[in-house]
């Protein structure tokens, strides 16, 4: 399968490698990282309590959890409430899918399964 994605904004951020997909959730809840926050305390800072699952949450209805050796990545495959953003580089670093893709891969692999996430290519577009 090939689903079209859009990444991280700053490629020193963006997950990269294998994982484990130890947590899948349906319109998980969402809040920002404490990086997020330093990086763009003004963006983030308010949104430190978190925001409900729900078609307002940026993760959408549907998200994979990433971890590594047994932790959380804190990186996550999820939906999106920004479509026009697929195909490009501007997430915190984890990967979006369209809502129907994320739903779709949601519904296909178990928790267990090895993601393997590729690094963005030079010019900008996503592996």
């Amino acid at each position: 399968m090939r689903y079209g994605v859009g990444v991280g904004k700053v490629e020193a951020f963006n997950f990269q490698g294998e994982a484990t997909i130890a947590a899948k959730k349906e319109w998980p809840g969402w809040r920002p990282t404490d990086n997020m926050i330093a990086r763009e305390p003004d963006r983030y800072g308010p949104l430190r309590d978190g925001i409900p699952g729900g078609p307002n949450n940026p993760l959408g209805p549907r998200a994979l959890y990433l971890f590594r050796d047994g932790y959380d990545t804190f990186y996550r495959l999820h939906g999106t409430v920004e479509p026009h953003t697929i195909g490009t580089m501007v997430s915190s670093g984890c990967v979006r899918l369209f809502n129907q893709d994320i739903i779709d891969l949601y519904n296909r692999v178990p928790v267990g399964t090895k993601a393997v996430v590729l690094p963005a290519r030079a010019r900008g577009e996503v592996a």
